[in-house]
């Protein structure tokens, strides 16, 4: 569990070591909205990817017969994190998440929900795509599930080269989407 006091405590000394002084008016209570922000957006860090599984798994059973000529896919699933490497927040993220149902499909808001709750983690941006791709395999039954996320990266935009425009791409491909060129054009 997140503990709040103790990033309190760390956040004031962070203040301090900037050379402001935290009991001044307008940073007084700055330790502890940082604590209760850190607490919502790294939820996530609550939660091993079997353990959201578990939470999100409803599913409904799908037609077995029309199984193999069916895909659902999800764009555009808004999200945000923050890197593990400069606690940096990763923004403007946008996912697409596929996959071919294996006799039972997950409700969309599902698959929404599974974004949102991977990305209020310390992250990478290839993990946050291995880590929808193990959730929405080990929830659906399927081997078949890609992941293509694009996002900025603050300490690529705000800080050490300052490129402002740089979006990167990375994709989780699994199963039939690794291997046909036509199913990988549905999550782009």
């Amino acid at each position: 569990m997140i503990d709040t006091k103790a990033i309190e405590e760390h956040i004031r000394g962070i203040l301090t070591a900037l050379g402001d002084d935290p009991d001044r008016p307008g940073l007084v209570d700055t330790p502890r909205r940082v604590a209760a922000m850190y607490n919502e957006v790294f939820e996530g860090m609550n939660y091993t990817n079997h353990e959201i599984a578990q939470m999100l798994g409803k599913t409904f059973d799908e037609d077995a017969d029309a199984s193999d000529e069916r895909i659902v896919v999800m764009k555009d699933i808004s999200f945000f994190s923050y890197c593990e490497h400069h606690m940096a927040l990763m923004y403007d993220m946008k996912a697409n998440v596929a996959y071919i149902p294996n006799k039972k499909v997950i409700g969309l808001s599902k698959i929404v929900r599974v974004c949102d709750m991977v990305g209020k983690r310390l992250q990478l941006q290839e993990r946050i795509g291995r880590d929808i791709a193990d959730i929405i395999s080990e929830i659906t039954g399927s081997g078949d599930v890609a992941v293509v996320i694009t996002g900025k990266h603050s300490c690529v935009n705000a800080r050490g080269i300052k490129n402002h425009d740089a979006v990167t791409t990375t994709a989780e491909l699994r199963g039939r989407f690794k291997t046909d060129a036509g199913l990988q054009d549905y999550v782009r």
